[in-house]
């Protein structure tokens, strides 16, 4: 007898219910994606909290950390994980890439949180300013490195390369932080929480919140994505996921004080480093937890990819989305269905 099948017989002859025990038994394990930031906070919670999550996934859980959303989409097309939280630009970039066959965004996970931070001695005053000045992004075509190359175009701004004097220069976050102390850039277009850190640390102040640019405010920052795979394979597993997803969502948009310590603790415990409470409170602030994939923002995000020349073609974002399970569970639970 297999060790699974001794620890069925045993906690039935206790007269155990063995429904989440016997779902951890039989289920291959699910590989989940995240990066350790406040716009992954569904994943913070849920690494957070491991037991309670892997009895509401009916599945032992593996997590891998990644620092950027290419590496997570790599680890996608290896069939080195089964899902995965992503930024938006990395998405699009691997559904091109892939023809559509490898994943689907499955839910939204997080909106809102992107901001343009500068310096007070740094002479930016207003939008005709930015001559001559050096604006760091995380990454060379990530998110907000495209949203920034489109807002400074649509303000008539040339970069140095192409005959300009304004330089957009990709930065890892850390460095960001290091280099704006020391009055090396002028200013970033980052990502919570290092808006806040740029803020409170640096002693940066906000020039632009990203959410102004975006009806109503909203724009995808964050969404969850499965493999088409495992979507076929293992629908229960599938169901249960972003259930969880759900209920994790409502749980961090309820009491923030709450919240605080939990996440505070798991970017700790996953970085070593803990943020202050004003650099979290600030981040929270800025960040919305949704399931909403808020898809407009999405085809937005791609035609400015497409403009900016990260993407070749004009991109065609047919069957990106599937949502088909994300509805049920929100008709389950009472709540109002995703176009």
């Amino acid at each position: 007898m297999i060790l699974s099948d001794r620890i069925t017989c045993a906690v039935l002859a206790l007269g155990i219910s063995c429904a989440p025990l016997c779902a951890l038994a039989g289920q291959p394990p699910l590989r989940i994606g995240h990066f350790p930031n406040i716009t992954h906070a569904q994943a913070l919670w849920a690494r957070a909290n491991p037991a309670q999550f892997e009895k509401d996934v009916g599945a032992k859980v593996e997590w891998t950390t990644f620092n950027a959303g290419p590496s997570a989409i790599e680890a996608m097309f290896a069939d080195a994980i089964d899902a995965t939280y992503i930024g938006p630009n990395p998405a699009i970039n691997g559904h091109l890439k892939s023809g559509g066959k490898v994943f689907a965004i499955v839910a939204g996970s997080a909106s809102g949180g992107a901001a343009l931070v500068v310096r007070p001695d740094a002479g930016i005053a207003g939008e005709l300013d930015f001559n001559g000045k050096t604006i760091a992004t995380p990454q060379l075509g990530n998110t907000q490195d495209v949203a920034a190359r489109a807002w400074f175009k649509s303000k008539n701004y040339r970069l140095k390369d192409k005959g300009g004097t304004l330089i957009l220069m990709p930065l890892q976050n850390p460095d960001q932080l290091q280099m704006f102390k020391q009055k090396e850039i002028d200013g970033a277009w980052t990502i919570e929480p290092w808006v806040s850190r740029l803020i409170h640390e640096g002693g940066g102040k906000v020039f632009l919140e990203e959410k102004d640019l975006w009806p109503a405010g909203r724009y995808v920052t964050t969404h969850l994505i499965i493999s088409r795979k495992f979507l076929k394979n293992q629908p229960e597993t599938v169901r249960r996921l972003i259930a969880a997803h759900v209920a994790i969502t409502q749980q961090l948009n309820g009491d923030r004080t709450m919240i605080r310590p939990v996440l505070q603790a798991e970017l700790k415990r996953e970085t070593g480093q803990s943020l202050s409470d004003a650099v979290l409170d600030g981040s929270l602030q800025r960040v919305e937890f949704t399931w909403d994939p808020i898809r407009d923002s999405l085809m937005q995000s791609a035609q400015a990819a497409h403009a900016a020349g990260f993407i070749k073609q004009s991109p065609v974002l047919d069957g990106i989305y599937d949502l088909t399970v994300l509805n049920a569970v929100l008709r389950e639970r009472n709540l109002p269905p995703v176009p």
